[in-house]
Order: structure tokens, then sequence, then C-alpha cells
């Protein structure tokens, strides 16, 4: 180890200890990984999971994965990575202004999304149908970190980090404030960005959103987005839990049911998902005939998990284009070539 890195870490886990929160999950309390290993000499615990995370594969993939619209005309529609990203900002915000972990809330927000099927939450309820047992995308997002990914070793990430990823559904609760905030934080980010997307498409206008939500929330993107995080922080300061005002609350989950019912439910918003359906439920089907066809990675699981288990693991992780050409490829006859 060299001299000049090696108190750093140290350093910088002192420094948590002094200047954030005592609600804050400090990195030297962390209840550790499920593999030990020998700390990082620079980067704390939550620090060093964050950066797993941004460079693991099935992060990279979010690129190209759907988040709301499929296969949007367009080069500023929401992705699955730029709804992570911005998950991940509103996180860090509210966190740093809370004094707590920093580093923690992003590694979860980073992670929350890892398990995602292509084409949104079209792909999670065909696999939700298909699999024994259901399937979810928090689920999903934790067996990527700790099973999936590094062929098969996992990032060994902290419980404390795991946790949050799992959690990040609203019926559940995170172990952690940092967790909470990431729970949060998702609800607050799609809602906003989806509106700003379905405005972008034609979908809605500004105009269309009842006044008893503007007047609360406010008539544009930012000052939506202000309001609830603003809010957050200071319903949060100075308190073990993470919770908003009534009446900003009572506005988000109105603005999620408008986005629902003029949206989500929308015919020309979604109007190519039955055919994004029945792409996932024919690759599932097929993968689980045809085991042989998934990589040796997959295969090699399928005698202790079964091949329902794994098929769902493989169509999981592919992107809505990788999705899109495996079908093809499997559906489609190529044009016959004279050698």
């Amino acid at each position: 180890m060299d001299n000049g890195t090696a108190n750093i870490r140290e350093m910088l886990e002192e420094l948590e200890e002094k200047t954030l929160s005592p609600y804050a999950a400090k990195s030297k309390s962390s209840r550790g990984r499920e593999a030990e290993e020998p700390p990082c000499p620079v980067r704390p615990v939550y620090q060093r999971d964050r950066d797993r995370i941004l460079h693991c594969k099935a992060f990279r993939r979010l690129k190209n994965k759907t988040q709301v619209f499929l296969n949007p005309k367009g080069d500023h529609y929401r992705t699955r990575m730029s709804h992570t990203l911005e998950v991940s900002q509103n996180a860090r915000t509210i966190a740093k202004a809370l004094r707590l972990n920093e580093d923690l809330a992003e590694a979860i927000a980073l992670g929350h999304d890892l398990g995602h099927t292509p084409f949104g939450h079209a792909g999670e309820s065909v696999l939700d149908q298909a699999l024994e047992g259901g399937f979810r995308h928090n689920e999903q997002s934790v067996r990527v970190v700790e099973r999936i990914e590094k062929e098969g070793k996992g990032l060994n990430l902290t419980w404390e980090v795991r946790d949050g990823i799992l959690n990040h559904e609203m019926d559940t609760r995170a172990a952690t404030l940092e967790g909470r905030i990431v729970r949060l934080s998702d609800k607050i980010s799609y809602v906003n960005a989806d509106i700003d997307d379905a405005i972008r498409g034609n979908i809605l206008r500004e105009e269309d959103i009842p006044k008893e939500i503007t007047d609360v929330l406010g008539i544009s993107f930012r000052q939506r987005l202000n309001t609830l995080v603003v809010d957050i922080i200071c319903q949060s300061s100075g308190r073990d839990d993470i919770r908003m005002s009534p009446d900003v609350e009572k506005a988000l989950w109105s603005l999620r049911r408008f986005l629902f019912d003029n949206v989500y439910k929308n015919p020309e918003a979604k109007g190519e998902e039955t055919k994004a359906k029945d792409v996932v439920a024919w690759l599932f089907d097929y993968f689980v005939k045809h085991p042989e066809k998934m990589p040796p990675l997959f295969q090699g699981w399928i005698e202790q998990e079964g091949k329902e288990r794994i098929a769902a693991d493989y169509v999981a992780g592919m992107t809505d284009e990788y999705a899109i050409r495996k079908f093809k490829e499997y559906t489609i006859p190529r044009d016959w070539q004279v050698l």
C-alpha cells in the first residue's frame, strides 16, 4: 500500500463521523458484505459500491432500455439510464441537505433499476405472469448484483446498498434513511419526467394537469421538481425518517394517478406495448424450451435453479434492441445465399 494513500479512507470515515447527521448510515458502521474483502485504501465502502455499480455491464445496458415510450423518435426522451441518473441526482441533493450519506444514496439510486426488463413495465408484467412466484424488478435488481454480474460472482455490495435497492418500491421500507430517500426520489423523478416526455410527444399539454395539483406543486417541470425536493428536505430535517407534508404528498399521488389515466394507459403512447409483450413472452418460452441457446454462463445455473428462472434472468437482462434482434433471429427466415 502506498504511504500517500494509506490513511485516506480512514480520514474520510472520520469526516463522516464528525459531519454527518446522527441518523446517517456511516461507512464504518456498515453491516458489511457477504464475502469479506480487504478495505479499499482510499474509498469508504459505499463509495466503492457506487463505483462497482457504475462500471458493471447491467448499468451500461440501461441506456437502451425503455423508460415509458417504446423506441421514441427523438433524442431527448428518457431511457432507463437517464431516469436512473435523475433519481441519483435528486437523492444526492436531499441526502446532502439532510447531512445523510450521499455515497450510499447514490449507490442505491444507481442500482435500483438494474433488474428492469426490456420494454419497461410491459416486459416486467409478462415475466411476472410467466414465472412461478412472480417477477419484480426490484428483486431482480438485487439478483443482478448478487448473482449475475461479473460472470456469476456478483458485485459483493454492502448490506445497506442491497437493502435500499430491494426496498425502493412503495410497498416496502428501506432500513436506512438513504434508502428511503431513493424510494421517494424514484417516484418524484419518473412522475415529473414522464409528464415532460408526454408533453414532448404531444400526448399531454401542461394545461391538462388538474389545477388542484398545479396549485400545490407548480405549473412547470422545474417548479414541480423543486417543490417536491424542498418539501422532503424541510419535512425530514432533524428527524429519523423521510417524509413529505400532507398536501404535497397528496398532490404527488394525484399527479401519479393522472399519469396512469392519461399516459400509462393512453393507446397512442402505449400502442406498441402488446407487440413488446409478445416478444418478451415468446423469448421466455423459447429459452425454456431451448436452454442450449442461452450463453454457457446461464446454462450452468439451470440444474440448480431451473430453466424458467434462468430464462427469466436472461430475457430480463436484454436491452430492447437485443430482444428484438433475438426475436427476429429465431422467427424470421434469413435470405438464402449461394455459396
